[in-house]
């Protein structure tokens, strides 16, 4: 038997996830370290699901199959395509720079307090997420894909509401008030998303007999297995439903500002760029595959959605006053252009949403953990009370900068190749939605540069002259972050060959076509 190398590597961090938990509260240190160590032989375990991967070989590889509970037809399968590769490295990745960068984030918050909070249950939480996002990005049965989908929001409800941001204007009761706000709100609106979700699943296995993804679909293709019209749109809504609350997009997205500005900096890049792309990349897995007439039949209603979502949410991030809610915002918007990519129906659209989905994980995660190091000094989110930090922590401001050029697309940086594919994607099939989308691109320009000239430049606050800068640690987690942003911006040919043939079989399973170009088609 070959060896479960998927298993493996969504197992390590659940085990670390336990024996991190387990540490004595008074050895805080070894639980970070320990949580630190496992993450990288994560990250070290994904390379080498990378490394095996065969971009050109077949669409579901390294799989995985058991019985698991055989009367209802439901197995424990795992696969991975080009596109679950990518996203597993992106999580492997990031994971041990959050750690990195919220090493004093559970301190106690004052020594020989009774306010005190679990070290190790901080880092515990933060290693089973990945465990079950890793998982997700695997799983090939639906009822074991929905399983996970659902669990990872018990341990991200905790990180929220149990370790919020130590930068309230407010007070510690009003703080924790705001903090379990804010974790109600996450949970409440992705359990409604999966409960419709669970119906979906229930009505899936109720017309296919089973849950295997490989075998619906294979059935769907070749025409042993049948689903009337309305049967289809209804199940499509029901799962769509639950990855755009995930996702999250316009009108279903209000949880997460609040989550991300309740949230420490690291945790606020475990939501946006680790979990809510779970979201995406089910729409990708499962719609487009399951349900290929209904995501044809719904397509141009997500449209509209997903650039509202894109101008929306920049009109938001300009006239916000908290550093984490502006950045959540510009969330939403990228988020946008991530969903209009892939239901543009085009290789051009979903490669560049399967890239973005990438490479907003890297670029919100060097803005937003940069961030995260400025409001723990100044002990505010508010733009208002920073000004000419660039004089004092001149690495800072330089660090802070490039996750905000990357954030606004610079030519160079890695999203813009993605955004571009997007863009001229969405022009082929929806000329007037992919004119309306580039406003946001004007709007990114906006909220970012004001965002820097608010915050470092101009005069220097007299409350902020001892600011010291970017201390080793926290270089280590922006540093790396910054030279993929380029690297990928300047050579995205790595991963463009992975995730590529991917596409072209999501573009094969909803039977469709890259529209001839203007030029070749008037020859």
């Amino acid at each position: 038997m070959s060896f479960p190398l998927l298993t493996a590597t969504a197992a390590l961090p659940a085990i670390g996830a336990i024996a991190t938990a387990a540490v004595p509260a008074t050895r805080r240190t070894a639980a970070k370290w320990l949580a630190l160590l496992v993450s990288v032989a994560t990250l070290v375990l994904a390379v080498v699901v990378l490394v095996r991967f065969d971009p050109d070989g077949d669409r579901y590889q390294l799989t995985e199959s058991h019985a698991w509970i055989a009367d209802f037809g439901v197995r424990y399968e795992l696969g991975v395509d080009g596109i679950g590769v990518a996203l597993i490295a992106l999580t492997a990745l990031l994971i041990p720079f959050i750690i990195l960068a919220g090493w004093h984030d559970a301190d106690p918050l004052e020594t020989g307090s009774r306010r005190w909070r679990p070290t190790q249950g901080f880092f515990a939480l933060i290693l089973a997420v990945e465990a079950m996002v890793i998982i997700s990005f695997e799983a090939t049965d639906v009822f074991l894909f929905y399983i996970f989908f659902e669990a990872m929001l018990i341990p991200m409800y905790f990180l929220i509401g149990g370790f919020g941001d130590r930068a309230h204007q407010h007070g510690e009761k009003a703080a924790a008030t705001q903090r379990s706000y804010a974790a109600v709100k996450f949970l409440l609106y992705n359990l409604a998303g999966g409960l419709v979700m669970l119906a979906a699943v229930i009505g899936l296995y109720v017309v296919a007999g089973n849950f295997s993804l490989t075998e619906i679909a294979e059935a769907r293709a070749n025409g042993s297995l049948e689903m009337s019209t309305s049967t289809e749109r209804w199940l499509f809504l029901g799962f769509f439903l639950a990855f755009a609350v995930k996702a999250p997009m316009w009108p279903l997205h209000t949880w997460l500002p609040n989550a991300m500005q309740e949230s420490t900096a690291p945790v606020a890049v475990l939501i946006t760029a680790v979990v809510d792309k779970v979201g995406t990349f089910a729409m990708l897995r499962f719609c487009l595959q399951l349900f290929p007439e209904a995501s044809k039949w719904a397509t141009p209603a997500i449209m509209v959605l997903a650039v509202i979502s894109i101008i929306y949410g920049a009109l938001l991030a300009v006239g916000q006053r908290d550093i984490k809610r502006l950045i959540a915002y510009a969330s939403i918007s990228h988020f946008g252009f991530i969903i209009m990519g892939i239901f543009a129906m085009t290789s051009q659209g979903q490669s560049g949403a399967t890239l973005y989905m990438v490479n907003h994980g890297i670029s919100t995660a060097a803005l937003l953990l940069v961030a995260g190091f400025l409001i723990s000094r100044r002990g505010s989110r508010l733009i208002a009370d920073y000004g000419g930090v660039q004089k004092v922590a001149p690495v800072l401001a330089g660090t802070f900068l490039i996750g905000g050029l990357a954030t606004l697309s610079l030519p160079g940086l890695a999203p813009f190749v993605s955004e571009f594919l997007v863009l001229v994607g969405t022009f082929t099939r929806y000329p007037v939605i992919g004119v309306i989308a580039t406003f946001g691109i004007v709007l990114a320009a906006l909220y970012t540069l004001v965002l820097y000239q608010r915050t470092m430049t101009g005069p220097l606050r007299p409350e902020l002259a001892r600011m010291p800068d970017l201390r080793v640690r926290e270089i280590a987690v922006a540093a790396p972050l910054i030279v993929l942003l380029v690297f990928l911006g300047v050579y995205p040919k790595p991963l463009t060959d992975i995730v590529n043939p991917a596409v072209k079989q999501t573009m094969s399973d909803v039977q469709q076509k890259d529209p001839r170009p203007e030029a070749e088609a008037a020859k």
